[in-house]
């Protein structure tokens, strides 16, 4: 099967997006299939070898954010700034971008032929043209539809689009825009030929939110490469909670925080160390360093670990030195890959009772729910697990192998492939 997946880039930010895709496309080469990844607006970010490497960025963030303001930008402007050097320079500078501040831009790119971009989404569809002739395209996320009516009558293909937590950005977006951009991607559902979620849960809720019909979304849970995993000893003297995700509040590392400062003052956990690992970009730097203040004023700096930006080895020996998992997200997680990393090193994990996570933890058994939400809540449910180390055990073991039997890659790889061929 030929086949094109569109990803958006994150030039040097953790990005959970890139690493699923990047695996994907690895996965569905292996197995023989002609697959062109296509990166926009940035380099990708991965731990792994970059499957988009040969393939030019499309939608360079520059040129896109210039075009939005300053129709004027002549085209070989726009292939100039798109060099991946270039973005990649710029990018590793810059930090995040904020939904607060891209909302006409959101909008624009959403309408497609009729924004800012045309010439963007022009560009893309005659390089594709010219290409080879796919299967089906594959968009990263719901924030590309703008691209799908361009690409469908382009190109005459099937359109699938993976659904990977707009709900969050988009609900950020200041008005008029917010409702804009829901509108817009209403609009373009109606393009999709199937969409796949990577739980019942954000199946659910994008369902509602775009109002598409319900057999046309597909739930394949996301697979990571399992590769290099190694069981982790389950340190009791001292043990250790562990933290990887980005470094941001949405993820709830304040929360775990506070939970740890907490869990110290108990005399059958006061030995507990916390390791924190995963993105932290230059938009991150001021939380975390008002993260270790508190910190400090507990009296905790010596107990707690600082793990940023590691790569795929480090990771790997990050989740074999760690007792017990937790990322308290506080938004709705579409699915959480930390999750399954976690449980592939036979951590077991402590998660809140809401999004995907209920979901998760009842398919792989790998870990407890928190009673409610708040870091006292959380600080209960960790002491509880780690004061039962036959019931921690069990978890880990039926953890990892959940993961081994229906987290990997491979299992990921078979879903998309029934959606594609069932088109």
């Amino acid at each position: 099967m030929n086949i094109v997946q569109l990803t958006p880039g994150a030039g040097g930010m953790y990005c959970g997006g890139c690493f699923r895709d990047n695996a994907l496309v690895k996965g569905l080469r292996s197995q023989g299939h002609d697959v062109l990844m296509v990166p926009l607006y940035l380099p990708l970010t991965l731990e792994d070898d970059d499957q988009s490497k040969e393939t030019p960025i499309f939608y360079g963030g520059i040129g896109v954010f210039l075009r939005q303001y300053a129709q004027w930008l002549p085209s070989s402007w726009t292939r100039w700034l798109s060099h991946r050097s270039l973005l990649g320079k710029v990018a590793g500078k810059a930090a995040r971008t904020r939904p607060e501040d891209t909302g006409s831009l959101t909008v624009s790119m959403l309408r497609g032929l009729d924004g800012r971009q045309a010439g963007e989404l022009n560009a893309l569809v005659d390089w594709l043209k010219e290409h080879g002739q796919p299967d089906v395209v594959c968009l990263s996320n719901a924030l590309l539809l703008g691209m799908c009516p361009a690409i469908k009558r382009g190109l005459g293909v099937k359109v699938v689009c993976t659904l990977q937590g707009e709900d969050t950005f988009l609900d950020a977006l200041r008005e008029p825009y917010r409702t804009e951009a829901w509108d817009e991607l209403s609009r373009l559902a109606a393009e999709v030929d199937a969409w796949i979620a990577p739980s019942q849960y954000y199946g659910r809720t994008m369902q509602n939110r775009l109002k598409v019909v319900e057999n046309r979304i597909h739930v394949v849970p996301n697979g990571i490469p399992l590769e290099g995993y190694q069981m982790s000893s389950l340190p009791a003297h001292p043990p250790v909670l562990g933290y990887f995700a980005r470094m941001c509040p949405q993820k709830g590392l304040a929360t775990l925080v506070d939970a740890f400062c907490d869990l110290k003052k108990q005399d059958s956990t006061k030995h507990l160390k916390l390791m924190i690992g995963g993105g932290c970009g230059p938009g991150d730097v001021a939380f975390v360093e008002s993260l270790k203040v508190t910190l400090k004023h507990a009296g905790l700096s010596d107990d707690v670990t600082w793990h940023p930006n590691l790569s795929r080895e480090e990771k790997l020996d990050f989740f074999s030195r760690l007792t017990l998992f937790s990322v308290p997200a506080l938004y709705g997680e579409s699915f959480g890959l930390y999750v399954l990393e976690s449980l592939a090193s036979g951590v077991p994990v402590v998660q809140p009772p809401h999004a995907a996570f209920p979901e998760i933890i009842a398919q792989t058994g790998g870990g407890i729910l928190s009673e409610g939400l708040s870091a006292q809540d959380l600080s209960a449910s960790i002491r509880c697990l780690l004061m039962d180390r036959p019931r921690l055990l069990a978890k880990a073991k039926e953890g990892r192998e959940s993961v081994i039997r229906t987290g990997s890659v491979q299992s990921m790889c078979d879903g998309v492939l029934n959606v594609f061929e069932h088109l």
